[in-house]
């Protein structure tokens, strides 16, 4: 088995959203958003880096980076269809035999984290790769904000490392706690069963993206709000490497002060 030989990062980005409005323009110590994500997977090394934007002004700023940005279609209902798009204008002959989708909310996002999640892609029969990490937050076990993989990795997994993380098959992604842990039902609890926090990142093998954006939205993805669940009804394989943090999403305001914290240059300084 082996490694996917060719590589691409795409990351969606748009200017509408509900909750923070403009998102991958907000200022980060000088920076749009959408550039400190840019850096992070330039940083990882993985192949070419690629914005899949619906507006200029973020291509603009990519530019300004010295990055590349592909316009595409502003009404795209998914981040997975307009990777698509900038995807077969960017590399119409199909040198890429791998494609990451990487949100353009992650500003913080470990390049080794980023890297981890084409390890399942080792074994041939995986259709798409995604990371997960243990919830340690008890308070998280519950939140319908926090996506959970049921996923069950070996017992005789390895402890996680940059090259060799843990994988397991994923067969499910709830808002709710799954696989249950015996919640309700007094001292049946335990919160020591872990449960998988998912990460909204993914490595499609070519083919799979192609088959995935011709798919219509599944029953099971409707009711969960959960795109991924289309894939697993569509009887495509999805695994899991896991990691050891979950990057910080940008979804509120207050998600962008920690950011603007977390990315201070005296706390990057701190922690190298």
């Amino acid at each position: 088995m082996s490694l996917p030989r060719s590589p691409i990062v795409m990351i969606p980005a748009r200017l509408a959203a509900t909750r923070l409005p403009g998102k991958p323009l907000a200022d980060i110590h000088g920076l749009p958003l959408i550039v400190h994500v840019w850096r992070r997977a330039v940083a990882a090394d993985l192949g070419p880096v690629v914005v899949a934007c619906a507006e200029p002004e973020i291509a603009d700023a990519i530019a300004a980076a010295g990055g590349r940005a592909m316009l595409t279609r502003p009404d795209h209902g998914s981040g997975s269809d307009r990777i698509f798009e900038a995807l077969e204008a960017f590399d119409p002959e199909g040198r890429h035999d791998v494609v990451i989708n990487l949100q353009g909310d992650l500003p913080t996002i470990a390049p080794e984290v980023l890297r981890a999640v084409l390890a399942p892609l080792a074994e041939p029969a995986v259709d798409i790769a995604t990371l997960v990490a243990e919830i340690t937050d008890p308070a998280e076990r519950a939140d319908p904000s926090v996506v959970k993989a049921a996923l069950a990795f070996p017992a005789s997994a390895p402890g996680n490392s940059a090259e060799a993380p843990p994988i397991a098959r994923a067969l499910y992604f709830s808002r709710a706690p799954v696989p249950w842990d015996g919640s309700g039902l007094g001292d049946d609890a335990d919160p020591k069963r872990p449960l998988y926090h998912h990460i909204g990142l993914y490595a499609y093998r070519r083919a799979a993206l192609e088959r995935f954006v011709t798919l219509p939205a599944s029953g099971l993805e409707r009711r969960e709000r959960l795109e991924q669940l289309r894939a697993l009804e569509a009887g495509m394989r999805i695994d899991a490497a896991l990691v050891d943090t979950v990057p910080l999403g940008v979804d509120t305001p207050a998600d962008l002060a920690r950011a603007r914290e977390l990315l201070a240059p005296r706390a990057q300084s701190s922690h190298q």
